[in-house]
């Protein structure tokens, strides 16, 4: 990690203070199916098996995903892709949840 480049992980209370402060934008790429059962609140979906670089948000982007390695897997191919630092969840929604933060269901 260069100076000025974020840390690649985010801790879920990291993530929580950032989304209140309105500082990123969650990207969530879990399936159509999985999303609709429960979600963060506010995250935008953008499937890993259709995903693309290129029609992702301008601004700070946090991927997510149901355990951490899918948004690792995102993280990796956005950066491929010669976009912004970026930061995925670490330990994905299942960390989120186990740390007692909220999600939105059905």
């Amino acid at each position: 990690m260069t100076e000025g480049t974020p840390k690649q992980d985010l801790s879920p209370a990291e993530l929580n203070s950032r989304l209140t402060a309105h500082a990123v934008t969650l990207i969530d790429v879990r399936e159509p199916a999985e999303y609709a059962v429960e979600k963060i609140e506010g995250a935008v979906l953008h499937p890993l098996s259709c995903f693309d670089p290129a029609k992702l948000p301008e601004g700070p982007l946090v991927f997510q995903c149901g355990v951490g390695k899918r948004s690792l897997a995102a993280l990796q191919r956005y950066h491929a892709a010669g976009l912004p630092p970026a930061q995925h969840l670490a330990g994905g929604l299942a960390a989120w949840k186990q740390a007692g933060l909220p999600v939105q269901r059905g």
